[in-house]
């Protein structure tokens, strides 16, 4: 077996082990978004039969009569490897799900992201927040981008308008990420929970998710991730970053040090609501020498100007 094709496979097997440990045990895949993916690159050798029988079996299959169905990846609840049922996986398929693969077909991309957009905006796995929410807010930008940052979940005006970022917190994203030279449509922008928080007996304001909330919505920023591939990923705020990396030190301590998440550089720093709130600027300082740190990552050329950005009293 090829060396990158063993590693693609291992991969494909750890990210459903991942699945089943939270409980899921079907993961749908749309027959369009499996013919795009199709296209994209021949199926990779067979792998040598002694190492068959610790891979899961692939196999393919359509609804009775000819009638395409969504191919299902079943997850066993017994032994140490997933069985797959009716499922189909090619390589390109695979590829996917490590940032490491060759890039995707540009159609087999978009077709993959459009299903999980929809797979996303019919979830109703917290039935709670489904009940209560207006719109789903996906994430929004350049499924291409280099750059990705990830907040908590949507607030009011998120909910009302189904997009991540458009109330005050987000336009002052939108200038963080203009003063780097680039627009908000370079990038792209999700949060770890596609669903606002309801707020019970509540007319106005927010609350922070659950980690069971974010546990159970984090699959879709996985996929997003795995799709976009950018080469740095900002988290933005407290919650996010215990989101991603877990209960950590606090934002205070970690903001402005490099950390690594799905093999992707992550860069912690403040939210800006919390700019909008602490008007101080060595505390726009400190969100500006974050951002500097990603421009050097991503190798963009950065001005005199830019450096003098909020300098230090």
């Amino acid at each position: 077996m090829p060396d990158a094709y063993g590693q693609l496979l291992d991969a494909t097997i750890q990210h459903l082990e991942d699945l089943k440990s939270r409980g899921v045990r079907h993961v749908a895949i749309a027959p369009e978004t499996l013919r795009a993916l199709a296209q994209s690159a021949p199926r990779p050798a067979a792998p040598p039969q002694e190492l068959r029988s610790s891979r899961p079996v692939l196999r393919s299959s359509t609804a009775e009569g000819g009638r395409e169905e969504a191919q299902t990846f079943q997850m066993s609840a017994t032994g140490n490897q997933p069985a797959i049922q009716q499922s189909l996986l090619t390589s390109a398929a695979t590829d996917n799900l490590t940032a490491s693969a060759a890039p995707l077909d540009p159609q087999a991309k978009a077709a993959a992201f459009a299903a999980l957009r929809e797979r996303a905006l019919a979830c109703v796995k917290c039935a709670h927040l489904a009940s209560s929410r207006k719109n789903v807010a996906f994430g929004v930008g350049s499924i291409d981008a280099q750059l990705m940052f990830v907040g908590e979940a949507p607030g009011a005006d998120e909910d009302e308008q189904g997009e991540p970022f458009v109330g005050k917190a987000g336009q002052l994203l939108t200038k963080i990420i203009q003063a780097t030279g680039l627009q908000r449509a370079d990038v792209y922008i999700a949060n770890i929970l596609k669903c606002r928080p309801d707020t019970p007996g509540q007319t106005a304001g927010n609350r922070k998710p659950t980690s069971d909330e974010m546990a159970t919505c984090i699959p879709y920023l996985h996929e997003q991730i795995d799709l976009i591939r950018p080469k740095v990923i900002v988290a933005l705020g407290a919650t996010a970053v215990d989101g991603l990396l877990g209960k950590t030190l606090g934002i205070t301590k970690l903001r402005g040090t490099w950390k690594t998440y799905r093999g992707t550089p992550l860069m912690p720093t403040y939210h800006p609501a919390y700019l909008l709130r602490n008007q101080a600027m060595s505390e726009k300082r400190k969100v500006w020498e974050d951002m500097l740190a990603v421009m050097e990552k991503l190798e963009m050329p950065i001005s005199e100007k830019q450096r003098r950005f909020f300098p230090k009293a």
